[in-house]
């Protein structure tokens, strides 16, 4: 690794669900010229993987704490909360918001996920930077978690509407906050129109241009998620248009130091994805599927029922509500896998995790074994690799359909909020959320499956002299990278 430039300061830009062949045709087309200028000058890592479930929430704590979820404790986009009794959802699509309150999924979303949901035995970036004496901010991104307190924003033009949505409370986040319109550090021209869709992406390049301008920051994390909105909508090869905003709002924030060469003689820039995107055909009701079992409504009483459903895109995770039922997970597993659309069925017995495939066949694995992974985890496996599609050689395991799936699998299984029961959507599947609403004829993710499991990550100015120094990397490498570039443990 070559020695950090400690005098650089550091933008990390993610823009959600950029999908690499895409970001490839935007640069050869002319669309993405900042994105261009960063590709041709840096490292540039074209199958940098996701979490599992590949979905927003739980790809957002890993790049932001460097973890997966047994550690960050963010299990998927809906769950259910046991300590609660509750369903959590954080915004699957606004019929499902409605369906479970908007004020409770909004309160879930910008307040609870970050002060009450990730787990506060791990830091995020923003505290590791900050507790180093460096300066933090961000622009509105789910993980914001930081040492700093900020009220609501009481000078903005939607005020009157945030107080009346019940955003009345502080939150603690890095030094440097801009979030959605809701929590400003600065006054600023910046507006989200409380962080619809269309607007995000210009709003972070407003804020970002102004961050630069005043010199308030030395990491600063620019959030680009109107990709993803257009994508779900439009399909993911409809990404070269949206592509062109994120590239605005990263040239934007470049030119504010004087043009590309001027701001990357002062800063580092690493540009990654959250995950990928595939094209959606078909939707499955997952709790209709189950409707042989007593499947806890949204308005439900737990007590009444056997079992609560949780839809998150391309997974699902089903949880057994009786704890002397946990015999359950094994017949439901085996439901599963009849259900069409369904790719895999994974649940944890005893100490080893069992994965099962619609195709057929079972495969048992567990950490501390005699094969190792890709990043050098050490598996036990038994069973059938063909599950998922595993090949192993030379005390060497790995699977190319389903990159690092031995450690994403683990790590979704032994978060301690995750279901009792894990599902993978095959490719062109997704399941309905419970507001009734899907993604065909567009583009969704959160599986295991490549397809969207993999997305870019640039790094310039900073990290490797070459993508191979590692033979895969990950989205939680973006926080090793930061902290070596800074010097900071």
């Amino acid at each position: 690794m070559r020695a950090p430039e400690l005098n650089k300061k550091l933008v990390l830009a993610v823009i959600d669900s950029l999908k690499p062949e895409l970001l490839d045709r935007a640069i050869d087309s002319g669309r993405a010229p900042a994105l261009k200028a960063l590709v041709e000058r840096g490292v540039y890592i074209r199958d940098c993987v996701s979490s599992f479930p590949s979905v927003t929430p739980v790809a957002s704590s890993s790049i932001a704490t460097g973890l997966g979820p047994d550690r960050h404790h963010i299990p998927s986009m809906n769950w259910y909360h046991r300590g609660e009794e509750r369903y959590v959802e954080y915004g699957s699509s606004f019929s499902a918001t409605r369906v479970f309150g908007i004020q409770r999924s909004l309160y879930d979303t910008v307040y609870n996920m970050n002060l009450a949901h990730l787990s506060r035995d791990e830091r995020t970036i923003y505290e590791i930077v900050e507790d180093a004496g460096l300066r933090a901010a961000c622009t509105t991104y789910l993980i914001y978690r930081g040492r700093h307190r900020h009220p609501p924003d009481e000078a903005g033009p939607y005020t009157r509407i945030a107080k009346a949505a019940q955003f009345r409370h502080a939150v603690w986040g890095p030094t440097e906050l801009f979030y959605a319109d809701l929590f400003a550090s600065h006054e600023t021209p910046c507006r989200s129109t409380l962080g619809m869709p269309g607007q995000r992406d210009r709003h972070a390049g407003c804020v970002g241009e102004y961050m630069v301008e005043n010199d308030l920051f030395d990491f600063m994390l620019l959030s680009l998620p109107d990709n993803d909105t257009h994508s779900h909508r439009y399909g993911p090869y409809a990404q070269a248009s949206s592509i062109i905003e994120a590239d605005r709002a990263i040239e934007r924030t470049m030119n504010a130091a004087g043009g590309i060469d001027e701001f990357l003689e002062g800063h580092a820039v690493i540009v990654m994805s959250d995950h990928s995107q595939v094209p959606i055909e078909r939707g499955i009701n997952l709790a209709a599927e189950l409707d042989h079992r007593s499947v806890l409504q949204p308005d439900g009483e737990p007590d009444e029922a056997e079992i609560a459903v949780c839809p998150s895109a391309r997974s699902a995770m089903v949880y057994v509500l009786d704890p002397e039922r946990a015999d359950l997970a094994a017949a439901l597993a085996h439901d599963l896998c009849e259900v069409e659309g369904v790719d895999l069925v994974a649940r944890m017995n005893g100490d080893e995790a069992v994965v099962k495939s619609a195709r057929g066949g079972e495969l048992r694995f567990a950490p501390g074994g005699e094969l190792a992974d890709l990043r050098g985890g050490r598996w036990g496996v038994e069973g059938s690799l063909d599950v998922l599609t595993l090949s192993a050689s030379d005390g060497r395991v790995w699977s190319r359909t389903y990159p690092d799936a031995l450690s994403r699998l683990w790590s979704a299984l032994a978060c301690p909020r995750s279901g009792d029961v894990l599902v993978s959507a095959a490719p062109a599947y997704e399941f309905i959320d419970w507001g009734g609403t899907d993604h065909v004829g567009g583009g969704s993710h959160g599986s295991l499956h490549r397809a969207d499991s993999l997305g870019v990550m640039v790094m310039c100015g900073t990290g490797p002299g070459s993508a191979s120094e590692r033979v895969q990397w990950t989205i939680k490498d973006a926080v090793p990278a930061i902290v070596e570039h800074f010097g900071i443990s």
